[in-house]
């Protein structure tokens, strides 16, 4: 045999085996594959923690009506350049003042069979106010509405830093995957190998909007405002990995 026939036979002879161990990797992977996911487990669970808020933030503003666009605009102007100085008196910073909404709308009178009838304009400017001291939620409130805000939208509690309280909601989560886990595997004959994978999902939310009520702070008599507590909760899910 010639050293070309030699080469090509030794080419042959290396590509079928080099063919033959792709197959046997191949079917060994997907064995493998194949007991890996007969022997694994996936779980979810979810850890919380309760914790007193430390910050509010609060949307107030005011409203105005004037006979023309410029007059509701213009009262609604003075109205908010006092609840603003009201806030600063309260030592709230500006960086804790942001505008949120602002609107001016005509104003119109429906009668039957007439078409509507232009009254005039209203106009309303909100902000929203972090406060950082809560000690100091119920008189801001009562301050601003002495300066003539008209609208409150509602209060929500947060937290200025929620990492402690995540990494404790965390730990709890944690914990409860482990040990349902552990029961899954004991339940089915197996014990718990590996942790495979972890994911994380949810986490710290600030409070939802609450409605605070105006009545005692327009009568004259402090805002009373009860912060309770918040619920900092972590969702997590794995699989685990089973072995006999």
């Amino acid at each position: 045999m010639n050293r070309i026939a030699r080469t090509a036979a030794l080419g042959g002879l290396l590509a079928g085996l080099a063919l033959a161990a792709g197959a046997a990797q191949a079917a060994e992977t997907s064995a493998g594959e194949r007991l890996f996911d007969a022997t694994t487990l996936s779980l979810s669970a979810q850890g919380q923690v309760q914790a007193a808020p430390d910050k509010a933030s609060i949307t107030l503003g005011v409203q105005a009506h004037g006979a023309t666009a410029g007059e509701a605009m213009r009262d609604d102007a003075a109205q908010m350049n006092a609840v603003l100085g009201a806030l600063r008196k309260a030592r709230i910073a500006d960086k804790d003042i942001q505008t949120s909404n602002l609107n001016l709308g005509a104003e119109y009178a429906y009668e039957p069979n007439k078409p509507p009838r232009l009254t005039g304009y209203q106009a309303s400017n909100e902000v929203t106010v972090t406060v950082n001291d809560l000690a100091r939620l119920g008189p801001t409130v009562d301050a601003v509405v002495g300066a003539g805000a008209n609208q409150i939208n509602g209060v929500s509690f947060g937290l200025k830093n929620p990492k402690a309280a995540e990494d404790a909601a965390r730990k709890a989560a944690v914990a409860a995957l482990r040990d349902k886990a552990e029961l899954y595997a004991a339940a089915t004959g197996y014990r718990v190998s590996r942790l495979v994978n972890l994911s994380e999902g949810g986490g710290y939310a600030p409070s939802p909007v609450r409605p605070l009520m105006l009545a005692k702070a327009m009568a004259g008599a402090e805002t009373p405002v009860a912060s309770g507590e918040l619920t900092v909760r972590v969702d997590i899910s794995a699989t685990y990995e089973l072995a006999k």
